[in-house]
């Protein structure tokens, strides 16, 4: 079982299911919940990889390491933390903000569109949910601390895919999703501090919200897990990566 980060999961699906095809010892199956439910899913049993969006917190090695079970992190792959507006709002002239501005957005401090040279309509920020990994990454970054408060939110959704379909489906939102859902459709994303979310900068590190994607094991792998994870890796796993919208290891 393969267990954790939504923003990873298409990914391993796709990996899960070329990889059950092509041989008969091991069958992989793959959930998501979020990048904190699958390292608990790991340290409890119920999973052989976790699939993170983010790195391991120091308390959750602190909870479940020992001297001779420690968590391993394969990097399979890097991502980037995309901001999303309404196509009323992009189309209106708001392409770009910076780290300030998307901080007072969701610190409750900009609550209308017009104060950013927008359309004169009431904020609808949409956050995600507490174990995202995507949410830890966003806070850690835009707000400067994983637990930071976001009043400003008037919604936290679950999944990428939804706060896809409700900027798309509003005249007045923001929100933020993985680079892979981005570039499946028509969603409309701004620049950050004046940079866009392309491959190179995400891999070179100049996008401020680019991130890596781990598989991540605790002690000695099972057979099977190893060898996911070795396909996953293989010239086959990561063209799959780039056929689906991730950008390679």
């Amino acid at each position: 079982m393969v267990s954790g980060s939504s923003t990873v999961m298409p990914l391993a699906e796709l990996a899960a299911e070329e990889f059950n095809l092509m041989q008969s010892s091991y069958r992989v199956n793959v959930k998501s919940g979020g990048s904190g439910v699958g390292i608990v899913d790991l340290a409890e049993g119920r999973a052989d990889i976790a699939m993170t969006s983010r790195d391991l917190k120091p308390q959750e090695r602190q909870r479940y390491e020992s001297p001779r079970k420690r968590f391993a992190e394969q990097v399979i792959g890097y991502d980037a933390i995309c901001l999303v507006v309404s196509p009323a709002v992009y189309d209106f002239g708001v392409t770009a903000l910076t780290r300030d501005q998307v901080r007072q957005i969701y610190s409750g401090s900009i609550v209308n569109w017009a104060e950013l040279g927008g359309p004169d309509m009431e904020i609808f920020a949409i956050g995600r949910r507490p174990g995202s990994g995507t949410r830890d990454t966003f806070n850690e970054i835009i707000m400067g601390s994983r637990e930071a408060e976001t009043p400003g939110v008037a919604y936290d959704s679950g999944e990428s895919s939804e706060v896809k379909f409700s900027t798309q489906r509003s005249d007045n939102a923001i929100g933020y999703m993985g680079y892979s859902f981005v570039m499946r459709g028509d969603a409309r994303v701004i620049s950050l501090d004046g940079i866009d979310p392309t491959i190179e900068n995400i891999k070179n590190g100049s996008y401020p919200l680019a991130r890596k994607l781990y598989f991540v094991t605790l002690g000695q792998p099972s057979p099977g897990a190893g060898a996911f994870i070795d396909y996953i890796l293989s010239p086959e796993g990561q063209q799959i990566a780039i056929d689906n919208g991730f950008i390679p290891a």
